[in-house]
């Protein structure tokens, strides 16, 4: 559709100025270098426009002006819209959207006002008002020119309401009376229906440009551009490719920002490619993936979401990516549970079982709800009363709620008698909390991943925010932009590095080594924070002496680094005025990666970058609620709030809060479970949303443990590689099924909402919960989350002030919040740290070899991770269909150098060896790989990564070295 930008210079009001600017195919302007101009324009050809220097962030005093005969106040940076606005008054818009990030443009003159004294009307969006002036927002000649607009891009535009008739051109084409038009109408072009989650129906474009801002100045991705020009002008995805060949990463943020329905998620079309009404409701809630928490609004039609829209929460502001968009058509999946399982009678445990789920499914038979929690809890039971507590074990969920996950480590307990109760962070930050702890006394975040718009430097090290925590990613984009220096260090390249000052690309598993030799650079030349060090924190002569040993000249062989530039980011960390250090689970997931996690905190306390905006520690959270249940106290060593199982005070306190009495020994960890249950020492199990046949290190020794259990129950939506094995299954909940709070990883206390009901007989988690408990011998009668949440305030300090009825209202809540209606803190330990002495301690960290290192027979190194279509072990989204569209298939990937050694093309099949099994996939090219590496995901069943992967742990977090294993690769013949 090109009706404006043809016609545009007709209305009198814009004559001079094209309408969106001349653009490569590719979207960037010519001349630009390829980087977005994120400046708004200033509205140059309107008579009296300002300097874009004025539109919001400027300074300047309180503006008075007239707007439809009343005194208004517009504060600095506001534009007569946005105080119209404020004020009640509704001015048609379409180019323009209020929401975080998108700058008003001006070009589609929908929100044309009339000012005294002026020839031309004005728009609105973009001009600021000055004292004294009077404006017009409804003068006949303001509505007369707004009608000619809209009936001239309604010209081409299939049918009166475009494409989407609860679009934002639909309402206002309403409100303006405007149903036909007198002009004839363009060539239409026809839909684009490449993509698996969208539909591009260009005849009902209108060259906004919300798209491409969407695209370029909000995500970042820089696909979408406006190419040709004048009459020709159109949208084009990269060099005017289908979209669904396009490098689009399926954010669906230009979507959510298209005002007429050029650009709608196929969820909602009828058979004519047209949305026709709006869904039935929209519940707001919050994203089950990653722990960036983003706010969804689930749009519900006949008990199926139909949309998922991204709300203005702390952590998103509107943004989300192509899981929390177009991931949750799992819910309604065939292979979903809607009955309890119970295990045939003499059918065999068989590991075998985890590749073929018919074949396993073909073992169980239906039971009702009385028969399979009556075998359920009998199995568990028996084995307590008659060998013991510790021979039992439970692993709860960080993909549940908060209150789930409390009360799933109070049922192992208070109702098991042990302290054999994990989760998933035992895989992913076990080692960066175990840090953490031992270091400030604390395993949270101490600032958000937000504080990157006040940092000056942002240090982000085995990290890949593009994928795993992609909305995250985009304010660390915004932050570069602006002017913020970005340095990242990883083995692996990643999209985020063309945004970066600095690229550390280090040799793997050589942390250490980078992170000591910076501390020597900041030692040796006496960069620390002298005033802050002593004050604040422990053990600077103990490190002083250690990283003597470090110097960048001698580290530089071991990690890869050129020790002139290990000197160079040393000196700008320490020199930052404001520092914020961001990192994943490649710090992590190592056999040393408690060290890497100190070395870490070392280098951000002996620079004194803690306490104040813009500086922080911020280990990023994998899993939705990771934070939140080891908050709870889903870990074996710790009761809720972090409080050692054996500290008596903290004991006694929640022994008379449950009224039982507790084991001090801190029980198994997830790994060491595994272990015990192949050793025969843990004979049953209860798992509640978790998948170790798939997540663990060395599967088929994970598995086997598994097949041995005497009696093993899983809760889960689908038949899992670990329900495969189970006893009893328990078919439960989803999180848009359910009610609950959340805690992400900026610790903001998030509450989810019910959207759609369970399918079939399919229950509450919560309520499965309670029921299992009380055949346990214990009296529960909790019957709603917020009973469960009024008790975790009693039992975590950490949660005061933070109540249900808060949350129903505000949505989110910062911990720690001093009072009942301030907000909570962002950035934590201005002045002291919770240890008994208010004081860090720097812990030196050494250097340590990986248990396997490339040799002759395994020349290659093995790291292992997630992708962005992907989420964990894959229950969730293979079973989304667009998400499982995008990438259908395991994947090897190795630097396109490795591939044409090795003298295969991509799309071949490999097989990747290690010492521990052999697993297939398909060749994929990627130049971010460095020679010698070979990356593949761990969320395909069929090629399961963790076959391959070592399981010797940390000797600290107890976690194991997902990152690093030696392997071949050979062409499968």
């Amino acid at each position: 559709m090109h009706a404006l930008p043809r016609r545009h210079a007709e209305g009198g009001a814009a004559a001079g100025r094209p309408a969106l600017g001349p653009r490569s195919a590719g979207g960037t302007r010519p001349g630009d270098g390829g980087r977005v101009d994120l400046r708004p324009w200033s509205g140059g050809d309107e008579p009296g426009a300002v300097p874009a220097a004025a539109l919001p962030g400027g300074g300047g005093a309180v503006t008075r002006f007239i707007l439809d005969g009343q005194e208004v106040e517009a504060t600095p940076g506001e534009t007569i819209w946005t105080v119209a606005q404020r004020e009640g008054t509704d001015i048609p818009h379409l180019c323009h959207r209020p929401e975080p990030g998108y700058r008003p443009d001006g070009n589609c003159r929908a929100c044309l006002v009339e000012v005294d004294g002026e020839r031309t009307l004005v728009a609105s969006c973009i001009r600021m008002p000055r004292e004294g002036m009077v404006v017009r927002s409804a003068s006949a000649r303001a509505e007369s020119a707004r009608r000619m607009v809209f009936e001239l891009l309604l010209a081409d535009m299939p049918g009166p309401e475009g494409r989407d008739a609860t679009s934002t051109f639909a309402r206002w084409a309403g409100v303006l009376g405007v149903t036909q038009s007198r002009f004839a109408p363009d060539a239409r072009p026809a839909p684009d229906l490449s993509h698996p989650a969208m539909a591009v129906a260009l005849d009902a474009c209108i060259a906004c440009g919300l798209c491409e801002r969407a695209c370029r100045e909000v995500q970042h991705n820089d696909v979408i551009g406006l190419a040709r020009r004048g009459a020709e002008v159109t949208v084009a995805f990269d060099l005017l490719d289908p979209m669904g060949v396009s490098s689009c990463v399926g954010c669906g943020e230009c979507v959510q920002a298209c005002p007429t329905g050029a650009l709608l998620p196929k969820s909602v079309l009828d058979d004519r490619g047209h949305r026709v009404a709006e869904p039935a409701r929209e519940v707001a809630s919050v994203c089950p993936y990653c722990g960036v928490g983003c706010q969804v609004g689930f749009r519900v039609r006949d008990n199926r979401i139909e949309e998922v829209v991204g709300r203005d929460g702390p952590s998103n502001q509107g943004r989300l990516c192509v899981k929390g968009r177009f991931g949750f058509d799992y819910l309604t999946h065939p292979d979903r549970l809607t009955k309890p399982l119970i295990r045939i009678e003499g059918a065999t445990k068989d590991p075998a079982d985890c590749l073929e789920p018919a074949r396993a499914r073909e073992k169980f038979r239906e039971a009702t709800w009385e028969e399979a929690m009556d075998r359920a809890a009998a199995g568990l039971r028996s084995i307590r009363d008659g060998i013991g507590p510790n021979a039992l074990a439970g692993f709860g969920s960080a993909k549940g709620s908060n209150e789930e996950a409390y009360l799933f480590q109070k049922l192992v307990r208070t109702g098991f008698g042990t302290n054999n109760v994990d989760h998933c962070t035992r895989l992913c930050h076990a080692a960066s909390v175990a840090a953490l702890l031992e270091g400030i006394g604390s395993g949270a975040v101490t600032a958000p991943f937000m504080a990157v718009h006040e940092a000056d430097l942002i240090f982000i090290i085995g990290a890949r925010p593009t994928e795993n925590h992609p909305v995250a990613a985009t304010f660390i984009k915004d932050a570069a932009l602006r002017g913020a220096t970005l340095v990242i260090a990883d083995p692996r390249g990643s999209s985020l590095d063309r945004f970066a000052t600095e690229v550390l690309r280090f040799t793997p598993g050589e942390d250490v080594a980078l992170l000591n030799a910076m501390l020597h650079v900041i030692l040796a030349e006496n960069l620390q924070d002298d005033a802050f060090l002593a004050a604040r924190v422990d053990g600077l002569a103990a490190l002083r002496a250690h990283a003597e040993a470090y110097a960048p000249e001698v580290m530089e062989a071991r990690c890869g680094i050129p020790a002139e530039q290990i000197r160079r980011v040393a000196r700008l960390f320490a020199r930052s005025p404001a520092a914020l250090t961001l990192w994943g689970m490649g710090v992590s997931q190592s056999i040393h990666g408690t060290d890497n996690a100190r070395a870490l905190i070392a280098l951000t306390l002996v620079c004194g970058q803690l306490g104040r905006p813009g500086t922080g520690l911020h280990p990023l959270r994998g899993q939705n609620n990771v934070q939140g249940a080891s908050d709870a106290g889903l870990i074996p060593m710790m009761l809720p709030d972090y409080h050692r199982t054996g500290d008596d005070a903290a004991r006694a306190a929640m022994e008379a809060l449950w009224g039982a009495v507790l084991d001090p020994a801190p029980g198994l960890t997830v790994v060491e479970i595994l272990n015990a249950a192949e050793r025969g020492a843990i004979r049953g199990m209860y798992i509640m949303g978790e998948n170790p046949a798939m997540s663990d290190p060395d599967l088929a020794h994970a598995r086997a443990a598994l097949a041995r259990l005497d009696h093993l129950v899983v809760q889960d939506l689908f038949l899992t590689e670990t329900a495969a094995l189970a006893d009893v299954v328990l078919p439960a909940s989803a999180w848009p099924e359910k009610d609950g709070t959340v805690t992400n990883t900026n610790r903001q206390v998030q509450i989810g909402r019910a959207a759609v009901t369970s399918p079939g007989e399919a229950r509450q988690d919560l309520a499965i919960i309670v029921d299992m408990a009380r055949r346990l011998g214990l009296g529960w009668t909790y019957a709603h989350p917020r009973e469960v949440f009024a008790e975790m305030t009693q039992a975590m300090p950490s949660l005061a002030n933070i109540t249900w009825v808060r949350l129903e209202r505000e949505n989110s809540v910062t911990y720690p919040c001093p009072a009942p209606e301030a907000p909570g803190e962002e950035i934590v330990f201005h002045d002291r740290f919770p240890t008994p002495d208010g004081r860090a301690l720097l812990v030196p960290a050494g250097l340590s070899q990986p248990e396997e290192l490339p040799d002759a027979a395994f020349p290659f190194v093995l790291t292992t991770g997630r992708q962005l279509e992907h989420w964990h072990t894959g229950a969730m989204t293979r079973r989304a269909s667009v998400l499982d569209a995008l990438e259908p298939a395991a994947t090897v990937s190795l630097a396109p150098g490795e591939l044409r050694r090795l003298g295969i093309a991509a799309g071949a099949r490999l097989r990747v060896t290690t010492r521990r099994a052999s697993i297939e996939g398909v060749a994929r090219a990627d130049p971010a790989l460095p020679e010698g590496v070979v990356f593949m995901p761990f969320a395909f069943r069929e090629a399961a990564a963790n076959l391959l992967t070592d399981p010797r742990l940390d000797p600290y977090g107890k976690i194991p070295g997902f990152k690093l294993c030696a392997a071949r690769v050979e062409p499968v013949p």
